[in-house]
């Protein structure tokens, strides 16, 4: 078994591009050597800013041997047929003649013996390259190559062999380069360790995740020994280390003054525009006035241009991030809603002026009816809430809609729960983002997202299999949270007249995320086809006491005997064609179990109503159990299917009350067992 290397160099692959160029390459080559009958024991793939890496081990020197036999036309058949069934064969293919039952027939016998693997791969790596799925890819020269920036070598070895890969006038060898400025020339490499061991000799460290560590320690430790504290930020550290080969991070500085304008614009523009990490005082818990630029060279200097340089650029950023905010900061919010009569929402949902009256509306009557909001905040916040789509802040950072507003209204004098509300109406944005628990910020966030839902299933453009392109699933899932997590007391559909598909739409996100916890989706089912059920607090309460209720011997001994029951009302049902078996008649009971049972379900049913109505679904989980044991009862010593019509029919009304009796807490038919 033999290892296979490859590694196509190039000019600088962007690094939004680089981990889905590594998946990418690691399926297309796995579906080819599945196609060409190559096993493999592992594969892994490298990026770094030049080069798209990819090894292959525990390949067998060749393709196994093919032995095959295929059928093929009636010896007599037309010449055409024959001709055609000869053509479709392999050189050397042996064909005889079969009798058989309906008669004779060709057969042809091929035997073909595996090629040699390195002939195979020089065959399969030119396609993949050709069909390589880069977002966007460009042709250098008169060459008809696409490739995501100008391919520049090939470099292929299967067992230390060069295997001979020729695509568009590059041929491969056995050479590569190293870092484009701090390596000298090319140098050959026998196998994956070599070639690794001389790319870091190289100033190359091929691994991502290690380029991402040596950035976050080197980094850590360069702002720990001037008294300062990184502000980790993972998608830079990625970001950063799809940008450098050999990673050396650098302290610099910026004007002090320019600390005056929110630490979040700040950030955003040292990150958004120059890739820099930003740090903070720890003396005084607020930004520093300094940043961490990763280079990658380890200059002679220390640094001291490549830091000078960024500095220079850096203020230049700021200075222009300073005036965004200082002329926003002239415009009261207030002065900035009429505008948004001139921003289309959606040419069938109206502008984002009219959007914002729904939101106000909205919101004013959840603050009223389900929190402890002040009306008169929630009214204004969702006025001034979209205020800053029109800041010029927010057209150089778009990410900061939101938070651009609440500075603003801060600066402004607006309260402090209205100010908060404009930002965190956009929350939470996904599972892991923080959901609003103010009471005035909840009711507008709730608000915003209801809106969103309710108007764009109004005009269906509802989500289809994977595409959602309004996020109304995101949505959806903010609705949940929101009201689950802060415990408000709602019905869906009675309070905010959701139509019953954005119920049921609802309802799917919420089995979604509950199973993400652990929770059964089939629980959720039971709950929500009560019909009535769409309080969200009431009903995840319902379902917890259902689930530890049928974790008990009690709870999947009813689960089982109200299953049976209701098979058997299945059945009978088709035979009699009906669904209606009446009332049950207690003067017709014979067996003393029929009447033991029919007892204690008229107790139960007593008790069940008003354990549900108030809401001790534990108790009402409780008072279910005591049916176990005279059902079991009337299963053992008690034949439903009797000879006697009116008999049978009676007891099948028994067993349809069994089930309503049980359905009252959930409808146990959706529970899978």
């Amino acid at each position: 078994m033999a290892e296979f290397l490859l590694e196509l160099l190039s000019e600088e692959i962007p690094a939004r591009m680089q981990e889905k160029a590594c998946a990418d390459l690691e399926r297309l080559m796995a579906n080819a050597l599945k196609g060409a009958n190559l096993s493999f024991d592992k594969m892994e793939s490298h990026v770094t800013p030049r080069r798209l890496v990819l090894v292959v081990d525990g390949l067998p020197a060749k393709q196994p041997d093919l032995s095959e036999e295929r059928r093929g036309p009636r010896s007599d058949a037309p010449d055409r047929a024959i001709e055609g069934f000869k053509s479709s064969l392999p050189e050397g293919a042996m064909i005889e003649e079969r009798a058989e039952k309906k008669g004779t027939f060709l057969f042809a016998k091929i035997e073909q013996e595996g090629r040699p693997t390195g002939h195979v791969l020089a065959e399969l790596v030119p396609d993949i390259i050709r069909s390589f799925p880069w977002p966007k890819s460009m042709r250098s020269g008169t060459s008809d190559l696409r490739w995501v920036r100008p391919l520049l070598s090939i470099l292929g070895l299967f067992d230390e062999q060069v295997v001979p890969i020729a695509i568009d006038g590059l041929e491969s060898g056995n050479e590569t380069r190293g870092h484009r400025f701090l390596s000298d020339g090319r140098f050959g490499v026998s196998g994956f360790v070599d070639y690794r061991e001389k790319l870091r000799a190289a100033f190359v460290i091929l691994d991502r995740a290690d380029r991402r560590q040596i950035i976050l320690e080197r980094a850590q430790k360069l702002a720990s020994a001037h008294g300062l504290e990184l502000i980790v930020d993972d998608g830079l550290l990625g970001e950063n280390a799809g940008l450098t080969e050999w990673p050396v991070p650098y302290l610099g500085r910026f004007d002090e003054a320019f600390l005056e304008v929110p630490e979040e614009v700040l950030m955003t523009s040292m990150k958004v525009h120059q890739k820099f990490f930003s740090l903070r005082d720890p003396k005084t818990g607020g930004l520093a006035p300094n940043f961490i630029c990763v280079a990658n060279t380890d200059a002679k200097d220390g640094g001291e241009l490549i830091v000078a340089g960024n500095e220079r650029v850096l203020s230049a950023r700021l200075s222009d991030a300073r005036f965004f905010w200082e002329q926003d900061l002239k415009i009261p919010l207030e002065d900035r809603v009429p505008a948004l009569g001139d921003i289309v929402f959606h040419e069938k949902l109206g502008t984002v002026a009219e959007r914002v009256t729904r939101i106000e509306k909205l919101s004013v009557n959840l603050a009223e009816k389900f929190n402890n909001a002040s009306v008169d905040h929630v009214r204004r916040a969702a006025r001034l809430m979209k205020a800053d789509l029109t800041a010029g802040m927010v057209g150089e950072f778009p990410e900061l809609q939101g938070l651009v507003g609440r500075r603003v209204a801060e600066a402004q004098g607006e309260h402090q729960d209205v100010a908060r509300a404009i930002e965190e109406h956009y929350a939470p944005k996904g599972p892991n983002d923080r959901c609003p628990t103010d009471p005035v910020s909840v009711c507008v966030a709730l608000a915003e997202k209801l809106d969103t839902l309710t108007g764009f299933f109004a005009i269906d453009e509802k989500p289809t299999g994977s595409k959602d392109p309004f996020a109304l699933r995101r949505a959806a899932l903010g609705v949940i949270r929101l009201i689950v997590e802060n415990s408000l007391r709602l019905s869906l559909q009675t309070h905010l007249k959701i139509s019953d598909d954005l119920l049921g739409f609802i309802a799917d996100r919420l089995k979604v995320q509950q199973r993400e916890q652990g929770v059964r989706h089939d629980l959720i089912d039971a709950v929500f086809s009560l019909g009535d059920e769409d309080d969200l607090v009431r009903l995840l309460a319902r379902e917890k006491a259902l689930d530890a209720f049928l974790g008990t011997d009690d709870g999947a001994t009813l689960l089982a005997g109200y299953k049976r029951a209701a098979n058997i009302l299945k059945i009978e049902g088709k035979k009699d064609k009906t669904t209606d078996w009446g009332a049950v008649d207690p003067a017709g009971f014979e067996a003393a179990e029929e009447r033991q049972l029919y007892e204690k379900l008229m107790a139960v049913e007593g008790e069940v109503t008003p354990a549900l109505k108030a809401e001790d679904f534990e108790g009402a989980m409780r008072v279910l159990a005591t049916l176990r044991a005279p059902i079991d009862a009337f299963f053992d010593h008690v034949t439903v299917n009797a000879d006697d019509a009116k008999l049978r029919r009676n007891r099948l009304a028994l067993l349809a009350q069994i089930r309503q009796a049980v359905d009252q807490v959930a409808i146990f038919s959706k529970i899978e067992g």
